[in-house]
């Protein structure tokens, strides 16, 4: 992957409007990571009978994917600009997200009961990744001078739409939308989705609680 140099040649207090997240002198209004509550991370509240679980991941590094892989239940971390291990279903940066190679739908439910049977969504309505090159934030350390550095790389669309940052006003409202997202993977089963916080006991932004329910029968 390789980064690329965004300017931003707006005046201050444009440019720190427009941006998902901000470090330093901002640290307290934004999401900068600052405390560990050191919680267990990973697949944990495994249910195997009913096929739901959760999944803890801290997502506060701006330079890393997490990739998790729902049958193994295993989450794998590198580096923006790393390979991906050999066998992962989605990944997460940050309040971003891909997949490997799925298709994704939002549905209008918040629980699992509720999911309409997968084989009922049309497959038009599955949204697939996209590449970008102004989306995955990797570094901000140059923000005050208009330098902003982004990563090239795959980015969900849909999925990524499970939490909404409002940067519009100061400080930005953070917005779950609560939604269950059925994942319809390459290998053809479907897994669903739920963003249920994205912050720690202390509320520091970027701990990332996806609860799931996988396969989707």
């Amino acid at each position: 992957m390789n980064c690329k140099q965004v300017g931003l040649f707006l005046s201050g207090a444009t440019l720190l409007l427009s941006l998902p997240a901000c470090n330093g002198i901002f640290e307290g209004i934004y999401d900068m990571p600052t405390t560990e509550t050191g919680n267990e991370y990973g697949f944990i509240l495994v249910d195997e009978g009913a096929r739901t679980g959760r999944i803890y991941i801290d997502a506060t590094d701006y330079t890393e994917w997490h990739y998790v892989d729902l049958r193994g239940k295993q989450v794998t971390t590198t580096a923006v600009d790393g390979a991906a291990p050999e066998t992962w279903d989605f990944a997460v940066h940050r309040y971003d997200a891909k997949t490997n190679g799925a298709a994704v739908w939002e549905s209008a439910v918040k629980d699992f009961a509720s999911l309409p049977p997968a084989g009922s969504v049309p497959l038009e309505s599955f949204a697939r990744d996209e590449w970008t090159t102004d989306r995955i934030t990797v570094d901000m350390s140059q923000m005050m001078d208009g330098i902003i550095l982004y990563a090239e790389d795959y980015w969900n669309p849909c999925l990524s739409r499970w939490l909404d940052v409002d940067t519009s006003t100061m400080p930005p409202i953070y917005t779950l939308s609560g939604k269950i997202y059925l994942l319809r993977l390459k290998d053809g089963t479907c897994a669903a989705l739920r963003l249920a916080n994205f912050m720690n006991d202390a509320a520091v932004k970027g701990y990332m609680t996806i609860d799931y329910l996988y396969p989707v029968e």
